[in-house]
């Protein structure tokens, strides 16, 4: 990237996550900090095809690092997944004076500015917002530490009822394709069996394992399933199979849905946007594009998009053990 840059757009794309507000408050200031322009775009990919931007400095972001969600919102562009459209949003982008983007989201937020940067050769630096956790290239995503501490607080309220009725509660988490919060939730808050989609465990192993949890004198159940579990076709007709098979127990459901995406930031989560955030811009002011930043061993490290977006966030082996021999 050769031409010097004097103006930065930001963007949130895709789900929100808590940390999204703190990390473009981050961008913003950082571009203060370096004398140079900043501007937001609404509805990600979109908003920057409809050319809807919007000016920010100092004083736009204030107040904004507690804020869950994300001030400058987001959406899903099918009309940026075309050439046309992408040739819009650039035509939008040069327009506006802009030369490089910071995009904050997950894994196909990144193909999507990779798309832009190889068609357009717009600079772009992702920053990893995603509560999932399932980004290659980063320890620690954006919203995944709120989103773990708010699992886990609903958790203990449902332990409280079912210990006061002897139930068998399954708590449905985010995770389609990762169980990063299943487990580390599950962990934290003393579940007795976890379920994820990176090892499908079978459902006579979890039967034998409800069985050892009632011998041993537990008189109520938590089983905290990942929605991408492949132990049962849902989370339903897992607790059906289960009451029929176990019907000393009184099987209940809860599946915790948007509300883990919601709600202010931890500590963690703002610190870690302000550092991600100020790195992306210090990244395009050194000429280096296609880059996601992220943390690893405290470290604040940047990771090759492409590298970002295919290769895989391995699940801790370390912890499966754990949890495991916690549960006993």
């Amino acid at each position: 990237m050769s031409t010097k840059v004097t103006k930065i757009a930001v963007m949130t794309s895709g789900g929100d996550s808590p940390g999204m507000n703190a990390a473009v408050r981050a961008v913003v200031r950082a571009c203060i900090y370096n004398n140079i322009e900043c501007m937001g775009i609404l509805r990600g990919y979109q908003g920057l095809i409809d050319n809807d931007l919007i000016p920010l400095d100092s004083r736009s972001v204030r107040n904004t690092i507690s804020r869950g969600g994300t001030f400058l919102q987001s959406a899903r562009s099918k009309e940026f997944r075309t050439v046309e459209g992408r040739a819009k949003a650039y035509k939008n982008f040069k327009e506006n004076n802009l030369d490089a983007l910071v995009v904050i989201g997950g894994d196909g937020s990144f193909t999507g500015g990779m798309i832009f940067n190889k068609e357009h050769k717009v600079p772009v630096i992702g920053i990893p917002g995603t509560i999932d956790n399932d980004i290659y290239g980063t320890q620690f995503t954006l919203g995944y530490d709120t989103a773990l501490n708010t699992v886990v607080e609903v958790i203990d309220k449902i332990r409280d009822t079912a210990s006061s009725h002897n139930r068998l509660f399954f708590v449905e988490v985010m995770g389609r394709d990762a169980g990063f919060i299943a487990l580390n939730a599950g962990i934290g808050a003393g579940a007795e069996e976890i379920l994820i989609p990176e090892e499908n465990l079978g459902i006579e192993r979890l039967i034998d394992s409800l069985n050892v949890s009632k011998k041993s004198g537990k008189t109520s159940s938590i089983v905290v399933v990942a929605e991408g579990d492949k132990t049962g076709k849902s989370v339903f007709e897992l607790a059906d199979y289960v009451e029929k098979n176990m019907p000393e127990y009184d099987v209940r459901v809860s599946v915790l849905g948007h509300m883990q995406r919601g709600g202010s930031p931890s500590c963690f989560d703002r610190v870690l946007a302000g550092r991600l955030g100020v790195r992306a811009v210090e990244l395009l002011l050194e000429g280096k594009s296609n880059l996601m930043v992220g943390i690893n061993n405290n470290k604040i490290t940047s990771t090759n998009l492409e590298k970002a977006v295919k290769l895989h966030h391995d699940i801790d082996k370390e912890l499966l053990k754990v949890a495991d021999i916690l549960s006993i």
